[in-house]
């Protein structure tokens, strides 16, 4: 049976990898962008990142699948986080302040 200590660390350990992978990602995104050789970035960095998910996966999940399912949402609640903290400063004040009229509507 799991102890009640393994799936909340499981659920940690999936937002740590959720967080890893995406932002892993948006970084290659910014840095692949603007490199002479895109290919190399995003061929290394999906390998890396895959690598790096499928054996975090692994190691969580230790043949049990409610850790593997825990891990899971952590890996998605990742997701979300990094959503969250790499949108632009604009959004994240703008989504906070009241909408005002333009002065050409009336």
């Amino acid at each position: 049976m799991i102890d009640t200590l393994t799936l909340p660390l499981a659920g940690f350990a999936g937002v740590l990898l959720g967080m890893l992978f995406f932002g892993g990602l948006w970084w290659t995104i910014r840095a692949g962008v603007v490199s002479k050789q895109p290919a190399l970035w995003f061929l290394g960095s999906m390998i890396g990142r895959t690598s790096l998910i499928l054996a975090g996966f692994y190691f969580v999940g230790g043949g049990h699948w409610q850790r593997l399912l825990i891990c899971l949402l952590g890996f998605i609640l990742g997701r979300g986080v990094v959503i969250w903290l790499t949108r632009p400063a604009l959004e994240r004040h703008s989504a906070s302040a009241k909408e005002t009229r333009h002065a050409t509507e009336s």
